[in-house]
């Protein structure tokens, strides 16, 4: 192939990634070492009491952002180095509790609170995903061709509901009086309340990860299914193999580079997991990092915003996901050097 029809294949790809990922990011990083705030003034305001004729008026100075001609407030950006990371990451007040009162107390700080569910959110659900799509893509493997479409169909649902509806769907399923919290109710006998501590909510938001993404791993491995070696599967059988084994050395080792995919795809979507705390209104038992960034966006009373701190978290956000790629990538590499 030569270098134009390269160009004219690869082109069009390099330059959206550059406009809509390269631009933004390397926007995101400058905004999280510079720090944008109104410039205040202190001005006189007189407040007067009602009353006639004995109102009592009552000057006093107060601090109000400057406006320009315009109306508009006048803003000052000043270069802060890392302090925006300082100011997410408070590490002198994690390493204060941490000699007091160990490491639960990392849970009275919003960023480490995060970091500790973003992290189990994301590890214990990834096994749980490559699991369930593995039992989808051999239940749709050995299905029938009457009922393969319906099977395929029924499998994908879960993951065709938009995020945001499907939790709610699952919350209303468990909170107060839901069909699914009546029947535990009627089982033990007892009442029941499952979004009264953080772990029972965690365990709901981790249910509905599950259930919402393994339909996407088992279509990708049902299609990695189409092409196993069937001679090795029959030599298998011959020799006396269970279906455990076949499955354990010869259907998954076949399937490893289709695992490492789904993987990847899993552990990048998961680590930014947003849908669930908002679907679930977690926010006052379990947050999530990438929450913490939109937080930070959300303006407080006076309607400033800090743009810097939530730029810091959602970089910090991206090194976390690179840490946690960097194992499946290296096995990449090493089989892609193992191939030549």
């Amino acid at each position: 192939m030569n270098f134009k029809t390269f160009a004219a294949f690869v082109g069009p790809s390099v330059i959206m990634m550059i406009l809509f990922i390269a631009f933004p990011l390397a926007s995101v990083l400058k905004q999280s070492f510079y720090n944008t705030k109104p410039i205040y003034e202190t001005v006189e305001v007189e407040s007067c009491s009602p009353g006639f004729p004995d109102q009592i008026c009552v000057t006093e100075k107060k601090s109000v952002p400057k406006l320009d001609d315009e109306g508009n407030i006048i803003e000052t950006t000043e270069f802060v180095g890392l302090q925006s990371y300082s100011n997410v990451l408070e590490l002198e007040r994690a390493w204060n509790a941490v000699k007091t009162d160990g490491l639960i107390a990392l849970q009275s700080i919003d960023f480490w609170k995060a970091l500790r569910f973003t992290l189990t959110f994301t590890l214990i659900t990834l096994p749980l995903v490559l699991a369930g799509g593995l039992g989808i893509a051999l239940m749709i493997n050995n299905a029938t061709s009457a009922i393969k479409g319906p099977v395929i169909f029924l499998s994908l649902l879960p993951f065709i509901i938009t995020p945001v509806i499907g939790a709610l769907s699952i919350n209303w399923l468990f909170r107060g009086d839901g069909i699914l919290t009546a029947f535990i109710e009627w089982y033990l006998g007892r009442d029941v309340s499952l979004f009264a501590q953080a772990w029972t909510i965690e365990l709901l938001m981790m249910l509905y990860r599950v259930w919402h993404v393994a339909p996407f791993a088992g279509i990708v491995f049902y299609a990695g299914l189409q092409t196993v070696n069937t001679d090795a599967l029959e030599s298998a059988v011959i020799d006396g193999a269970s279906r455990w084994q076949r499955l354990k050395y010869v259907v998954i080792p076949h399937l490893t580079p289709l695992i490492v995919f789904v993987s990847m795809i899993h552990l990048m979507d998961s680590y930014r997991v947003f849908e669930e705390v908002v679907g679930f209104s977690s926010q006052g038992y379990v947050i999530s990092l990438q929450w913490l960034t939109y937080d930070f966006l959300v303006p407080d009373q006076a309607g400033n915003r800090s743009v810097s701190r939530a730029s810091a978290s959602a970089m910090i956000t991206m090194i976390g996901i690179a840490i946690l790629l960097v194992p499946l990538l290296r096995r990449t590499w090493n089989d892609h050097k193992g191939g030549h």
